[in-house]
């Protein structure tokens, strides 16, 4: 080959060189959110979900009305309205000039007073007494737990913060009230909290149980995957409506309701992880047969060389690549959950009052129908609530499932 020849192959391999520096892989994530991006309805419903998220995380700080506080005398079914409302004007309520902000100044006043009076006291014992005393009462007549059904730490601080901006200010019954006179709106979005925290935590359970499960099936193999999935099945056979049925009945029950709360664990929390337990069947399912067509993949056969042990590579090697199906599959196991939900609850066996979610809304609403007077704010609003989020999550599903997909890929 002469020097004119090798000089242009070396001018064209440079060339080549360049050019291959300026392209830019894309790997798949980066890949799946452009495209999820793309997807208007998809990106709708994430901005949608993502902002329910957050005003019901700042519920508290909202200047909404009691979600608990009743008026039977003057309140009751009345149609939305835009009607002024001062937070405890109710007389009932009994505080000071009608007003909350007056009240809850008056009372810190009186606790105030009794703390420094127990301070003073040289009796520890007779000391003790008094703070006891001094608990008992703010669990009992302080103005926001007439007000707020057991407000947590975080929840507590965010209603002061309320309190601080607004005042008395409350928005008016614009979703209207219902049969006891509570406001629907600030009903709505307390129960956003509950029916969401439902949807998260259960679907939680479910993840870590199901993907869990099935990895280790799939990775396994043989006799041990079989005897895992004939387990499966055998729960696959058992109605288990009628299980959930049972356990919430036997948990709601006063000693066992009793013992549990001794070790710090409510009912409601029981009721989340009862339902995350019924939902792991088919995610272990889905990630047993994506385990399986990875298995013999060379990046596991690289981890079984250098020594890695079985569970390293199921949960450090195998369970990572299958988060795109579990990712899909969990936005669409959401939905259900809160679904279900909102079907016990409707039947009277998922959360409690005081308590609310919007199944509870939803059920307060049949029972408030009537031929004779339609009511129909107490249940086109909740029902509007959940059947939007139902929605968003579900055209949400969709979006990921497409964007995840392999074989769409740089499309």
């Amino acid at each position: 080959m002469n020097l004119p020849d090798s000089r242009k192959n070396e001018e064209a391999l440079t060339k080549l060189l360049e050019e291959s520096r300026k392209i830019r892989g894309v790997s798949l994530w980066k890949d799946a959110w452009r495209r999820l991006s793309r997807n208007r309805p998809a990106m709708a419903s994430l901005v949608f979900l993502i902002s329910l998220g957050l005003i019901a995380f700042l519920t508290p700080m909202l200047p909404l009305q009691s979600p608990l506080d009743k008026d039977l005398n003057n309140r009751r079914f009345l149609s939305p309205s835009f009607e002024p409302i001062t937070m405890g004007s109710r007389d009932g309520l009994k505080f000071a000039d009608g007003k909350l902000t007056s009240q809850l100044a008056l009372f810190e006043a009186e606790i105030a007073a009794e703390t420094a009076e127990a301070l003073a006291t040289q009796d520890p014992l007779k000391q003790a007494e008094q703070f006891k005393s001094i608990q008992d009462r703010i669990r009992v007549e302080h103005p926001f737990n007439q007000l707020w059904n057991q407000l947590g730490s975080v929840s507590f601080k965010m209603v002061q913060i309320r309190i601080a901006i607004f005042g008395d200010y409350a928005i008016p019954s614009i979703f209207g009230t219902d049969k006891l006179g509570r406001d629907l709106l600030a009903r709505v979005f307390w129960g956003a909290r509950v029916s969401l925290v439902v949807g998260l935590v259960a679907t939680l359970v479910s993840l870590m149980i199901g993907v869990s499960y099935g990895a280790i099936a799939g990775y396994f193999g043989g006799w041990i995957d079989a005897a895992m999935m004939r387990i499966v099945d055998m729960l696959y056979s058992i109605p288990f409506i009628f299980v959930v049925i049972y356990l919430v009945t036997f948990l709601g029950e006063e000693s066992v309701k009793a013992w549990l709360e001794s070790y710090g664990i409510d009912q409601i929390m029981i009721f989340y992880i009862i339902i995350g337990a019924i939902y792991w069947l088919t995610m272990s399912r889905v990630v047993r047969g994506q385990v399986l067509s990875l298995r013999q993949e060379q990046f596991v056969e690289s981890a079984r060389t250098i020594g890695a042990s079985p569970m390293r590579i199921v949960f450090r090697h195998l369970v990572p690549n299958v988060l795109g199906i579990v990712i899909v599959y969990l936005t669409l196991t959401i939905p259900a959950v809160m679904l279900f939900e909102a079907f016990l609850s409707f039947l009277g066996l998922g959360v409690a009052p005081p308590d609310v979610s919007w199944g509870l809304l939803l059920n307060d609403g049949v029972e408030a129908l009537s031929s004779v007077k339609l009511f129909w704010w107490v249940v086109i609003f909740p029902g509007a609530a959940l059947a939007t989020t139902l929605f968003a999550l579900n055209f949400l599903g969709d979006g990921l499932r497409d964007a995840l997909d392999p074989k769409m890929k740089n499309r």
